[in-house]
């Protein structure tokens, strides 16, 4: 292993099957299913970090943790390197940015539907994209692509079995989970960036504090992250508080708990929480060029 925090994420995906078996064989225990959904998110978070910084030194680990992690978080590794690491880190929440926020219905939106919503649109536009990326693959680089369909390959394969064994089990024991956990990974991209500017080359992200880095791999500390994609986020404490003074003071508030219940809950009757956005405005030919280019 490179790193010896990865441990963290191998015992994850330990821990979550084992909670699936024992659920399976002894009946659902709420403590354990909610333990389940909290690894669920930190699963999504350990397989982002996987791609962006290879767990191992060999290849034939790493290509078994993509299919381990395919398996469990229920989609394939691919779609980082397809819809995140070729679009949303090379543009930034900008105007090339297929997935940004404010490109959806109700535009630059900071609020409780948009961030329930934004999972279902940025699937609309990403899922083309991955599509577009695999094609251009299977022309130029053949190994790659039996890799990706490798892992549909496997995916599939365990959808079955477990769907044959007992649908209802599998629904609630693997399915919703990896949905729950899906929906967060894709949500964590409204938290992060709604009302930021992505036009700035040190505003254009949110960062969450506390908690959620320990339990989740230090996934809050976006900007770092985002300037420094190929560190490894064990180190992205040291890079945010370098980076810290930079940024935006509203887009520091905290911790992530804490966010959410002012942003999404209060907000609403209390004028003094709501966000207020960042973005600076954006010609339209200049964001269909860029769209173009994205593509």
């Amino acid at each position: 292993m490179r790193e010896p925090r990865d441990w963290q994420a191998v015992a994850y995906l330990i821990l979550a099957p084992l909670l699936v078996v024992v659920q399976w064989r002894h009946g659902f225990n709420l403590l354990a299913y909610a333990l389940l959904l909290l690894l669920s998110v930190g699963i999504a978070a350990a397989h982002h970090n996987h791609m962006h910084r290879r767990m191992w030194h060999g290849r034939r680990l790493n290509r078994l943790t993509d299919l381990v992690l395919t398996v469990w978080q229920g989609h394939p590794s691919l779609a980082f390197h397809a819809a995140h690491n070729s679009n949303h880190h090379r543009y930034h929440h900008g105007p090339g940015d297929i997935a940004a926020t404010w490109r959806f219905a109700g535009g630059d939106s900071n609020h409780l539907i948009g961030y329930l919503l934004h999972p279902f649109q940025a699937l609309t536009v990403l899922y083309p994209h991955m599509i577009r990326w695999l094609l251009r693959a299977r022309r130029h680089r053949p190994a790659l692509w039996r890799h990706c369909l490798m892992q549909y390959a496997v995916l599939i394969v365990f959808w079955t079995g477990i769907l044959w064994l007992d649908w209802q089990k599998a629904l609630l024991f693997v399915i919703v989970p990896q949905l729950h956990g899906l929906h967060w990974l894709l949500g964590t991209n409204y938290l992060q960036h709604a009302h930021a500017d992505g036009h700035s080359p040190i505003n254009f992200a949110r960062n969450f504090e506390g908690a959620v880095n320990l339990l989740m791999f230090n996934i809050g500390l976006h900007t770092a992250h985002h300037r420094y994609p190929r560190v490894h986020w064990s180190r992205l404490p040291a890079l945010h508080e370098a980076l810290r003074p930079r940024i935006h003071p509203d887009l520091l508030p905290g911790g992530l708990a804490g966010y959410i219940a002012r942003t999404y809950l209060l907000a609403p009757f209390l004028p003094r929480y709501r966000s207020r956005s960042l973005m600076r405005a954006t010609r339209p030919e200049t964001m269909n060029e860029s769209m173009l280019e994205s593509r």
